[in-house]
């Protein structure tokens, strides 16, 4: 798909996509209440969804779901700066109304540095198969990592005093402007501070976002059109979920199955190559799940119907694998196990199960002697 017309008219449809938004919607600096924030919300993913059925036709049904997959994996990934976003504003005290301006030229910039890693990354991996697996294993540390520590970004304290050490600063507001005057010196305000180092972060988020995005397609125009997409949501986003972070207790768990997914799919393309549905529906599932466990965990009842919903999944993937030899019992005992919690039958059937498995265990299991040892083994034929 990517054709020099295809790139200028995408280009050119995101700037005026950008222009709109910043010259005629957010023209005057205002706070960005809920509402707002979730209709533009809706706004940027059905124009995401839109041109994910431009592809779908124009391409065909992988190109498709590449783009829906490579849009979803970024989507989620960009939760992750949100935490960051939020540290930013805070330790710089930036005012509300002022915020959106922020993540609107941070996100302009940083189209520009995903643009030219993606481009330099799939001509890397052109040239030199090798760092797919470089690729590969970064990504599968970075999900270890985030699933093993899990711990919340603090205030990024290092950065801003290494930019206020290299950009004069004031701590003083003048409106929404980034650049100011005292007493004749040229002064960087808090928002450009904050700008600053949301590029940082974001060039650091970068290093798993980047070969995330190459492990679930090589076509560097849908690399570079889904994450540009999921950028630009990422504004509207931030407002969205900003007073309920702590509500997604264990969306870094499924970021986290993400990564090491696409890192695994990275890593074995040369031997055995996932199907675009089956990396679509992977994803999906992961997030799905942990979005789900984490609303659950703050409401008993919902709790409740989750962990009984999941008895029967995992029962009815246990039966469904009792055809092959091995993991289909132990997912059938697990599941009546989850089950019994609520249905009597489940215990019972468990009990029976597991009484019945020890049985037939104790008589394939080889006798032992009066002395407690077992059978020598008879010698080999002459």
């Amino acid at each position: 798909m990517g054709s020099p017309l295809s790139w200028l008219s995408f280009l050119g449809f995101m700037g005026l996509l950008l222009a709109l938004d910043l010259g005629v919607f957010h023209r005057r600096p205002h706070e960005v209440r809920f509402r707002e924030a979730i209709t533009w919300s809706a706004v940027w993913i059905a124009v995401a969804l839109a041109f994910n059925g431009f592809v779908w036709w124009r391409s065909g049904a992988s190109a498709g779901t590449e783009f829906l997959t490579a849009y979803l994996v970024e989507k989620s990934l960009s939760v992750d700066n949100i935490f960051v976003f939020v540290a930013i504003f805070g330790a710089l005290r930036i005012p509300a109304a002022l915020q959106h301006r922020v993540l609107f030229w941070g996100v302009l910039s940083a189209l520009g540095m995903r643009m030219a890693m993606i481009v330099g990354g799939a001509a890397a991996l052109d040239r030199f198969h090798w760092l797919i697996y470089v690729f590969g294993a970064i990504l599968v540390l970075s999900g270890i990592k985030l699933l093993v520590l899990r711990e919340d970004h603090g205030p990024p304290g290092k950065a801003m005093q290494l930019v206020r050490r290299l950009v004069p600063s004031t701590d003083r507001f003048y409106g929404a402007h980034f650049l100011t005057r005292e007493n004749g010196r040229l002064l960087a305000t808090p928002l450009l501070t904050a700008l600053i180092v949301i590029e940082l972060a974001d060039a650091v988020f970068a290093v798993d976002s980047v070969p995330a995005v190459l492990a679930v397609t090589d076509d560097t125009f849908i690399a570079f059109t889904s994450n540009a997409l999921a950028l630009l949501g990422l504004r509207s986003l931030f407002f969205v979920l900003a007073g309920a972070l702590e509500k997604f207790r264990y969306l870094k768990v499924g970021l986290a199955g993400v990564l090491i997914f696409v890192g695994t799919k990275m890593t074995l393309a040369g031997v055995f190559k996932i199907p675009p549905m089956i990396s679509l529906a992977v994803v999906a599932a992961l997030l799905a799940a942990s979005i789900l466990v984490s609303v659950a965990s703050n409401d008993p009842k919902a709790k409740e119907v989750l962990v009984h919903a999941g008895g029967w999944v995992v029962l009815g993937v246990g039966v469904a694998l009792l055809v092959l030899p091995g993991p289909g019992i132990p997912l059938v005992i697990a599941g009546l196990g989850i089950l019994g919690r609520r249905h009597a039958w489940a215990r019972s059937a468990a009990h029976k199960i597991r009484t019945r498995t020890s049985k037939w265990l104790e008589r394939v299991r080889p006798k032992r002697d009066a002395g407690g040892k077992e059978p020598a083994a008879l010698p080999p034929p002459r």
